[in-house]
């Protein structure tokens, strides 16, 4: 596996250099256009999901442990963690975006009916494993509802209810734009609440706050460390990532509204690393000042996490429902609501009973991957290299996504 995973890291390398090379320069326009704060936002909160709200306190300690992980001790955790979800991991969606906005309708190769199949399984797949990792956190971040260690029928509900709010908001792409940005938003307000709260506890809190920003710098120092898998620990991250990238590709290239190939990577790396890297400061300082979280900050945390539940599980019940035509014109809106919600719901406990991995899911998006490429290089070769442009039906209308179901 870990030789597969490598094989599809570099290979992404070298196809976003040879799109920079070949089309750097290509306005890039989707099918339903917006601006671009909106594409960000959209972007930022499709493209992430409750781990990073809930994972980092509980991973600071094993980053900082050099003694039983040695393979850490080139820099500090915090940028060790931002590494693990910030800026060169974008390219993984970069590429995936622009290939559906400006290859994949000259090619088709998502149309062929294996192909078809194998990319809605990772869809739905990858769904389900979004809502697993919110139910599996909920004990450590809740524990005034439970032991701490176990799962409660309380977690289920608070799962289940997410998942239905989610299938509601992909009946219509309006809701899109909206929940987008408000997730943004929300998830700036409690980076300022943690900071806040942290603030109190002395006066030092602001010098911490900006060292601990200065220690991402390691992260950039060391950034070829990041590049192939560290150790097994990474290696899930990654394949969590690939796992992640075809659909979020798929989702996102709609969006895109008139930015130039280079303008879009730069967008991509850059402008979601920045919330990022200030939330990870927040809960370094937390970690390092052993700061409790309990009470109203892990219900904030939550609250958040949940948000970014609904927005990811949001695009990718769009994406599958829309692949599968299992659409409201097409089901009704009550069937079409009962069905996802019975289906994301069971397909969350199979990973809780261990029977799926995302690992498995990363690893058949890299085998994706190669086939499309051997695709393009044995059929459709001279397409592809006469591509000049986006699609020319794709014009930058920004009251579009008003009109789009």
């Amino acid at each position: 596996m870990t030789v597969w995973l490598s094989a599809g890291i570099i290979f992404t390398l070298l196809a976003i250099a040879f799109i920079l090379l070949k089309w750097g320069n290509l306005q890039c326009v989707g099918v339903t256009p917006v601006k671009t704060f909106t594409f960000i936002a959209i972007l930022f909160t499709s493209g992430l999901d409750v781990g990073l709200i809930m994972f980092p306190l509980t991973e600071f300690a094993g980053y900082a442990d050099i003694k039983a992980s040695p393979e850490y001790a080139f820099t500090n955790p915090l940028a060790i963690e931002f590494g693990f979800w910030g800026f060169l991991i974008w390219g993984f969606y970069f590429l995936t975006c622009f290939y559906f906005c400006v290859i994949e309708p000259k090619v088709k190769f998502f149309e062929i009916p294996w192909v078809k199949f194998i990319n809605n399984l990772v869809i739905i797949g990858t769904c389900a494993f979004t809502a697993f990792l919110l139910l599996s956190n909920l004990p450590w971040y809740l524990p005034s509802l439970g032991d701490g260690e176990s799962i409660i029928p309380s977690f289920y509900l608070i799962v289940f209810a997410a998942i239905a709010f989610a299938v509601y908001s992909s009946t219509s792409l309006k809701y899109v734009r909206f929940l987008s940005i408000t997730t943004t938003w929300v998830f700036i307000g409690l980076i300022a609440f943690m900071w806040a709260s942290a603030f109190v506890f002395g006066d030092s809190a602001m010098s911490s706050y900006t060292n601990n920003l200065a220690l991402i710098g390691g992260y950039f120092a060391n950034i070829d460390q990041f590049v192939l898998p560290l150790n097994d620990y990474h290696e899930f991250y990654l394949f969590w990532w690939f796992a992640w990238s075809i659909m979020i590709g798929q989702f996102t290239s709609r969006f895109v509204g008139g930015l130039k190939t280079y303008q879009v990577l730069a967008a991509m790396l850059i402008f979601p690393s920045i919330p990022i890297a200030a939330w990870f400061s927040v809960l370094y300082h937390y970690y390092e000042a052993g700061i409790p979280t309990a009470g109203i900050k892990n219900f904030a945390m939550v609250f958040v996490g949940v948000v970014f539940v609904i927005n990811s599980l949001d695009s990718l019940i769009r994406l599958y429902t829309d692949n599968l035509n299992l659409t409201v014109s097409r089901l009704g809106k009550r069937n079409y609501i009962l069905f996802n919600i019975v289906a994301l719901s069971l397909l969350t406990l199979l990973f809780k009973l261990n029977f799926l991995q995302i690992q498995w899911v990363g690893a058949l998006v890299i085998g994706l991957f190669f086939s499309c490429f051997g695709y393009i290089a044995y059929s459709k070769y001279k397409t592809v290299s006469k591509i000049d442009s986006s699609p020319k039906d794709n014009l930058i209308d920004f009251r579009k996504i008003e009109s789009v179901n």
